[in-house]
């Protein structure tokens, strides 16, 4: 809890160093909240499989993930921008959410048919993503731009130890403690099931301690930053004009493809990004009818006025996390049908070899969620050597190469070689751009553009279930490790680019 001294400076709206442990324990719901993300992305696809899905279906079904994200992300950090409770603004929402997500997690391995799984899947998704979004707005709210990097690289430490309890905790189950890794045909062995349950009880006493051991700075005690402006005023003749042409652009273009996704059946995907273009469209030229007619205040319309204002960097970082999320969105989806194919021979759920390669494939995630947690604890050291934008590079340049040994290695058992590489990306993606966006956005919009920074982490996702299914069975012939293969190009291409973002002290607005 924060002491007197630190009140009294909150009071007078500027935000105190914390200690090292303050950090911590802020920090460490993040260890519940991924070991729910680590139990969905290992899991996920055998549990899919295992009800019948097919590898090409996989993609469309995991799309829950990404188009949850996408919606409810921004509107909570919007909500939580607005609100003020016994918890403060962002505690509130951290605990419904866990609550919400204990629930749906227990209820996951239990499904009984591919529709129930995938149902339960929205709902998990949607409850974590309400538990999550507000820690990042969290620590940007609390702690000082020279604490920022340290804060966000603390978090990655809490997710890097969450994700390696979760992708080890089946297997673990199995070989340490005797639970049954076996199951019948069309069900899931007992270490899955009992793997949901611990995760359950590991988030909500995670999340119980950050939200009892850490305090919130009031909306009136926030530091204002007079290189922003806030509000969004009336726009003029030829804003009104630029935003409206804006919005019939993005509803035409929605409506094209759209028709185009129906008509060659392109698959639902495809119809999926029309309607979302369709719908941001429609927003834009609602946003203009509405503050033209004297409307201050507009929730969802707010929103998309704050996307169209949004500064450079965010503009910039949204190009370099289409490449990153593209190739990361690959990983989750196709690790396990890649490597037993590829490494083990087998693309039968139901067979023993299966088994062994999703219970290896646990292990190489908990691999790289370990290494990403160390790499945390020395990436603001590297930072104030090289910058933010030379260490995202390096570590999402030794993130392809770990894709490309993927691909290359044929031993299973080598495998370990090249989740090192992904580890050091990981850690990098998962801290450094909210560090360069904390400094970039209004502290009174720190939820909303945090928010919106997650709809280009879910937009790629999106493009990638459109098209992998695709890629995979119509030109990779079936080959999953050829997706991998495309996800190493993807993260060097994020390499390059984000050099294109400004560097720190150089922040245009516009």
């Amino acid at each position: 809890m924060q002491g007197s001294g630190e009140k009294r400076a909150a009071a007078a709206g500027k935000a105190t160093l914390l200690t090292r442990i303050q950090i911590l324990n802020m920090c460490c719901g993040l260890f519940g909240v991924q070991v729910v993300w680590g139990l969905q992305n290992v899991n996920t696809s055998r549990i899919l499989q295992t009800l019948g899905a097919k590898v090409d279906e996989l993609p469309i079904l995991w799309i829950a993930a990404p188009i949850t994200g996408l919606l409810v992300q921004p509107v909570i950090g919007y909500l939580s921008d607005h609100s003020w409770g016994r918890l403060g603004r962002r505690r509130p929402y951290i605990v419904a959410g866990a609550v919400l997500t204990a629930a749906a997690l227990i209820a996951m391995p239990n499904a009984e048919s591919l529709f129930a799984a995938t149902f339960i899947l929205w709902l998990l998704t949607a409850s974590i993503n309400v538990a999550m979004e507000p820690f990042r707005a969290l620590v940007a709210d609390t702690l000082p731009q020279e604490q920022r990097t340290s804060g966000f690289a603390a978090q990655v430490f809490f997710i890097g130890l969450g994700a390696v309890f979760a992708a080890a905790l089946p297997w673990v189950l199995s070989h340490w403690f005797g639970v049954s890794g076996q199951a019948e045909a069309g069900r899931l062995p007992p270490s899955v099931h009992m793997s949901f349950a611990i995760g359950a009880a590991a988030l909500l006493a995670a999340v119980g301690w950050s939200v009892l051991t850490t305090s919130e700075r009031p909306p009136e005690c926030l530091e204002a930053d007079p290189l922003f402006d806030t509000e969004h005023p009336v726009p003029t003749s030829t804003g009104a004009a630029i935003l409206a042409r804006s919005g019939g652009l993005w509803l035409a273009g929605g409506c094209v493809l759209g028709f185009a996704a129906v008509r060659q059946e392109w698959g639902r995907e495809l119809q999926l990004v029309a309607g979302i273009a369709i719908a941001f469209g429609v927003l834009q030229v609602a946003a203009v009818l509405l503050r033209r007619a004297g409307h201050s205040s507009i929730g969802m319309i707010e929103i998309v006025e704050d996307i169209l204002h949004m500064p450079v960097v965010l503009r910039r970082l949204a190009l370099v996390q289409f490449f990153t999320w593209f190739g990361m969105f690959a990983l989750w989806v196709y690790a396990i049908p890649a490597v037993a194919a590829h490494h083990y021979g087998t693309s039968d759920p139901a067979s023993p070899a299966f088994g062994e390669s999703a219970d290896w494939v646990g292990i190489l995630f908990a691999e790289y969620n370990a290494v990403s947690a160390l790499v945390a604890l020395a990436l603001p050291s590297l930072v104030a050597r090289i910058g933010r934008r030379a260490a995202h590079s390096l570590a999402l340049l030794l993130g392809a190469s770990g894709f490309v040994g993927f691909v290359l290695i044929d031993a299973p058992g080598l495998l370990w070689l090249p989740a090192i590489g992904i580890g050091c990306a990981w850690a990098s993606i998962l801290s450094l751009p909210y560090a360069m966006l904390a400094d970039a956005v209004p502290p009174r919009k720190m939820g909303v553009y945090m928010g919106v920074h997650n709809i280009f982490l879910v937009l790629p996702q999106l493009v990638a279930a459109a098209l992998l299914g695709f890629l995979v069975r119509a030109v990779f012939s079936g080959e999953a490790i050829l997706a991998l293969a495309l996800a190493a190009g993807s993260l060097a291409t994020a390499a390059a680019l984000t050099f294109t973002i400004p560097p720190q002290g150089e922040l245009p607005t516009r």
